[in-house]
């Protein structure tokens, strides 16, 4: 029979022994043969970012990209941008290091000479696996060989005056929702530098004077208008935008997204404005 001091000290060794078993391969951060865990390293913080392509780098040879060249990873693993000339998507998986690219869809335009010379470097120096290198607001991309990359720079909010900002969604409470079908893709609006803002607001084009304070954006009426008569839906569309406008907005920049809104929540979201070609997005194979 056991004494109680034997007991005291057989409970004291197996409390040792279990400390030392969860020490053991345990949640530890060393890897290797027999260690029973391995090191991940955190994924690459790329979702919901926007870049701007500085330069591609193919078989040793950099070429610098043209004005416009632009790649934005979403939430969604999809990668959506513009090569300088064709706007192409392309699926994203994140591992670690490793970003894996695979281009599915691409705009058919025909890029001449440097432009489709740049286009076709960039389809395939983005794609497949490729180790990113995140360094303050640059991002390189380069390929296992080390022969092909992709240098990114952070991108930068558009200014809120000059650039064309294409309306694509409504704002009611903080909730958005996309524009209704058969509305025809014509609003728009620029804010110029002489104090004037213009565009189309779904059927008509307008114009009226505008004045920016801090983040707030207030329409100063009447504004001028033709006097064209639309489908209803875009009739509809217009009647709404112009209430909206009626009265001091909030603006909200975020790179290539203006959102606008009133006292009373409602608004719009708007993203810049591609240059207008007439493309089709056909399969990349």
């Amino acid at each position: 029979m056991q004494t109680q001091t034997q007991r005291i000290l057989a409970s004291a060794a197996l409390v040792l022994l279990l400390a030392a078993c969860g020490t053991e391969g345990g949640t530890g951060s060393a890897s290797g043969p027999g260690s029973g865990s391995d090191t991940v390293s955190p994924d690459l913080p790329v979702a919901g970012t926007q870049w701007t392509i500085g330069a591609v780098t193919i078989d040793g040879r950099r070429s610098a990209a043209p004005d416009g060249a632009r790649v934005e990873f979403g939430k969604d693993g999809r990668a959506r941008g513009n090569s300088g000339c064709n706007s192409f998507g392309a699926t994203v998986a994140v591992r670690g290091e490793t970003l894996t690219v695979s281009p599915q869809e691409i705009t058919q335009i025909g890029c001449a000479g440097d432009r489709g010379r740049f286009e076709a470097e960039l389809v395939k120096a983005l794609t497949g696996p490729l180790t990113g290198r995140l360094k303050g607001e640059s991002l390189t991309l380069t390929s296992a060989d080390g022969r092909n990359a992709v240098e990114l720079a952070a991108e930068k909010d558009l200014p809120l005056r000059g650039t064309t900002w294409k309306i694509d969604g409504l704002v009611s409470g903080g909730t958005a929702s996309s524009l209704q079908p058969g509305t025809g893709g014509k609003a728009r609006l620029v804010l110029g530098a002489d104090g004037r803002v213009t565009g189309n607001l779904g059927c008509n084009n307008f114009s009226a004077t505008a004045r920016v304070e801090g983040r707030t954006l207030t329409v100063e009426g009447p504004a001028a208008t033709t006097r064209m008569m639309c489908t209803t839906t875009q009739m509809q569309l217009e009647t709404q935008l112009y209430e909206i406008l009626d009265g001091p907005l909030t603006y909200r920049l975020d790179h290539r997204k203006l959102t606008l809104t009133n006292a009373s929540g409602e608004g719009f979201t708007a993203r810049a404005a591609e240059a207008e070609k007439a493309a089709k997005p056909s399969a990349r194979p």
